[in-house]
């Protein structure tokens, strides 16, 4: 895919993430990695006005190519920086999963799809104010051994080898937070055990389930 793609891809990924209902407005923001830094989508610019040549390059030392990049670049660029495997970021302030990240709590284990995170539960990190070090060194450490979290009174990070695997996993972690609400509704549900989600993460992994089209060919006959 060249640079013009790639640009247009993470327009495509925008829209679809308010044509979904998983954003509004500007907020939210998206990055996919490239060489050595990343793209992402610039400050302020309402998705349907993004053009190719408004997305901004950014180095992992800090070297911008283009405009003024999202004010969430710290964390794209501390995530895609520490986590090699990752090559695309999508982040949202979708309805449910933000109304548990304002009341700081983290999906647990009640439904096995938890799972598709990476662990047996999905994680919500300290408030810090947005667009600062403190958020990114946050959402960092609550995405330890995890593709997805939750940001304190703010939102949601989702992570993919590709920006369709990442924007599958932002709207999983949106169904799977509203349907805890919807469960906490007739009490606390009861969780699933830690051996369990380890059978859950097995099962992911064998059947290649929630994986790219390009992780299901690198498998090949592994599956």
């Amino acid at each position: 895919m060249n640079s013009n793609d790639m640009r247009q891809d993470i327009i495509e990924t925008c829209l679809a993430m308010k044509r979904m209902g998983i954003n509004q407005g500007t907020s939210g923001n998206v990055s996919l990695r490239q060489g050595d830094g990343f793209l992402i989508t610039p400050s302020g610019m309402p998705y349907e006005l993004m053009r190719p040549d408004d997305i901004v390059w950014m180095g992992f030392e800090g070297q911008l190519q283009g405009g003024k990049p999202s004010s969430e670049w710290r964390f794209h660029l501390d995530i895609l920086r520490n986590r090699p495997e990752i090559c695309a970021i999508v982040h949202c302030h979708s309805v449910h999963a933000t109304a548990l990240a304002c009341q700081m709590r983290e999906i647990p284990p009640f439904h096995y799809m938890v799972a598709v995170a990476g662990g047996s539960s999905i994680r919500c990190a300290p408030y810090a104010t947005f667009g600062t070090q403190e958020l990114s060194d946050a959402a960092l450490l609550a995405l330890t051994d995890r593709k997805a979290c939750l940001l304190g009174h703010h939102g949601q990070i989702a992570l993919g080898k590709d920006l369709r695997s990442a924007l599958n996993l932002a709207v999983e972690v949106e169904t799977l937070a509203q349907t805890y609400l919807a469960a906490c509704a007739l009490g606390e549900p009861p969780l699933l055990p830690e051996e369990e989600i380890d059978r859950v993460l097995e099962q992911i992994r064998r059947l290649g389930y929630g994986l790219s089209p390009n992780d299901l060919e690198a498998k090949g006959n592994d599956r």
